[in-house]
C-alpha cells in the first residue's frame, strides 16, 4: 500500500497542517479524526490495515487530516465564541485547502467522501451537509449530530450552523437540498452496545428523511460497542457493500 505524508502552512489555521494519503487510485475517502486525535490516528488503530485490500485493489484512496478539536470544542479554557471561530477556520481549511489538494492529487472528477467515527462522525456529516457542491457523500460511524453535546451548554449562531441536528430541519435552499438529495452515499452506522448512542443516529436519520434526503441507516447489535474493533469491522463493510 502506497503511503505518503505531506504538509503545508495553512492560511486558514495559521499553522503547519500534515496530511497522510494511502493508495494510488479510486474515489477519495477523507478521514476526520475522533476527539482530540491527529492525522495518523486511523493508522495507529489499524483501520488502514483493515482497508488495505480495498486500497490496493484501486477502489479508493484515503486521505487523513489532523483534527482541531483541542483548539476548539474540546478546549474548555477558551471562551466558547473563540472555540466556534476556530472550528469555522477548520471548515475553511477543509473546503479551501484540503479539497483542492485532493483534486490535484487525483483528478477534478474524483468523488470525495468524508468519513469519521465518534466526534469525527459529526464533523464528517457537518462538512458534507455544508458543502455538498464540492463533497459527494459521507460515512459517519457511532456519532451524535447535535453539537451542543460538546459545548457544555453554550449555544449561539455558530453552534447552530455547525450542528446538523439544528440547521438541517430548517434548510430550505434548493441549491443545497437538491445536492443532498442527489447523493447516494449518506451512511449513518452505529452499534447499540457500551457507550454507543443509537438513538442519536435514528433521530438524525429521521431529520434527513423528513427533508426528503435519503440515507443508509444501519444500527448494529448490543454487542457492538463504541471502540476501534467496531470501526475496523464497520468501515470495510460499508465500503465493500455500499460503494
Amino acid at each position: 500500500m502506497r503511503r505518503e505524508i505531506t504538509s503545508w502552512y495553512s492560511p486558514a489555521l495559521r499553522r503547519e497542517m500534515p496530511i497522510a494519503s494511502y493508495g494510488h487510485y479510486g474515489f477519495a475517502l477523507l478521514l476526520i479524526p475522533t476527539a482530540a486525535a491527529d492525522y495518523l490516528e486511523y493508522e495507529r488503530f489499524q483501520l488502514l490495515q483493515a482497508l488495505e485490500p480495498l486500497i490496493n485493489s484501486g477502489k479508493l484512496r484515503v486521505f487523513s487530516i489532523d483534527s482541531m478539536n483541542k483548539e476548539s470544542w474540546l478546549n474548555y479554557e477558551m471562551q466558547p465564541a473563540h472555540r466556534a471561530i476556530r472550528h469555522n477556520e477548520f471548515n475553511q481549511y477543509v473546503f479551501d485547502e484540503v479539497v483542492p489538494f485532493i483534486r490535484n492529487a487525483t483528478s477534478k472528477e474524483t468523488f470525495i467522501y468524508t468519513c469519521g467515527a465518534s466526534f469525527g462522525a459529526l464533523h464528517a456529516m457537518n462538512l458534507f451537509c455544508k458543502r455538498p457542491d464540492i463533497l459527494n457523500g459521507v460515512i459517519s460511524m457511532s456519532g451524535v449530530y447535535d453539537l451542543t453535546e460538546y459545548t457544555r451548554g453554550f449555544y449561539d449562531e455558530q453552534v447552530y450552523y455547525n450542528s446538523p441536528m439544528h440547521y438541517i430541519p430548517n434548510l430550505s435552499d434548493p441549491f443545497f437540498l437538491d445536492k443532498l438529495k442527489a447523493s447516494h452515499h449518506i451512511h449513518i452506522y452505529t452499534g447499540s452496545g457500551e457507550y454507543e448512542e443509537p438513538e442519536a443516529s435514528r433521530r438524525f436519520a429521521s431529520v434527513l428523511y423528513s427533508k426528503g434526503i435519503w440515507c443508509d441507516l444501519d444500527v448494529w447489535g448490543n454487542d457492538v460497542r463504541h471502540d476501534w474493533p467496531t470501526w475496523r469491522n464497520m468501515l470495510p463493510y460499508i465500503l465493500d457493500k455500499k460503494f
